[in-house]
């Protein structure tokens, strides 16, 4: 299974979004890399097994579930997130990149990917419940980043 979609995240039409820079934006999807559970309901605890300065080995805990990833970082771009397959989920990634098509015209394109390994395939109807989850979650996500900017956590 594959899906993506965009989020548009400084709207200049509306003036009751305050706009995002760049840095923000980006400091925020690392700050959800790196400690997701604020950003991710249901996610009892997130530990980091290893750290380099463009990678992250981690173990998020979902109640008794158990998911392995590795997230890799390109700076003030993308963020690329390979999870392991287990008996519960098989193996998966999510491509998180930042688009500036204009300066200060801001997106994020989320791209999902399920790599099944011997796993009956996403049935039709599942699916779309899957896609309608991933862009709730990833809108929430963004509101959690203007959240923080607000506050100033982000500068």
């Amino acid at each position: 299974m594959k899906f993506e979609h965009l989020v548009e995240i400084n709207d200049p039409f509306n003036p009751l979004i305050d706009p995002l820079t760049r840095d923000q934006l980006w400091a925020g999807l690392r700050m959800h890399a790196e400690d997701p559970v604020p950003f991710v309901l249901g996610l009892d605890h997130c530990h980091i097994a290893q750290r380099a300065d463009d990678r992250l080995a981690r173990e998020l805990r979902f109640g008794r579930l158990l998911v392995r990833d590795t997230v890799t970082f390109r700076p003030n771009a993308q963020i690329h997130y390979r999870s392991e397959a287990s008996p519960e989920v098989p193996a998966g990634t999510r491509i998180v990149t930042i688009e500036e098509p204009q300066p200060g015209e801001l997106y994020v394109r989320f791209v999902y990917e399920t790599l099944p390994q011997g796993q009956d395939p996403v049935p039709r109807e599942y699916r779309k419940v899957m896609e309608q989850a991933y862009v709730a979650a990833d809108i929430d996500v963004i509101g959690h980043i203007r959240r923080l900017a607000e506050d100033g956590t982000l500068g």
